[in-house]
């Protein structure tokens, strides 16, 4: 996984607790990509900077659609969104972070 040594995870519980939402409520974030997950060792994680305020980044879920559309997988979308995107002269999550939700998704678009 790109950056997984520089990328705070969060577990399910953790999101739970942090969310004060139920497990169930969690995973369905997760499916309908409104957060994007990995297993890492076995465990299914969110990076950290996929959430604001204490909620999902609302940007992420238009992007990680776009992705979808153009064939990702979600795992792939998640490795995409944390990686250093030349284009972008920084991390698709990073750009979005700043406020580049539209320069993201265009390059997103063209990646298919």
């Amino acid at each position: 996984m790109t950056d997984a040594a520089e990328t705070d995870w969060l577990t399910v519980p953790d999101l739970v607790e942090m969310l004060g939402q139920s497990p169930s409520r969690i995973r369905r974030l997760i499916d309908d990509r409104h957060l994007l997950a990995a297993r890492i060792d076995g465990v299914l994680k969110v990076p950290s900077v996929f959430l604001r305020d204490d909620a999902p980044l609302p940007e992420l879920y238009g992007t990680a659609n776009v992705l979808a559309d153009n064939g990702f997988t979600d795992a792939e979308a998640l490795e995409w969104m944390l990686a250093e995107e030349d284009s972008l002269g920084t991390s698709p999550i990073a750009a979005l972070l700043a406020g580049r939700k539209a320069e993201v998704r265009r390059v997103a678009q063209a990646l298919a």
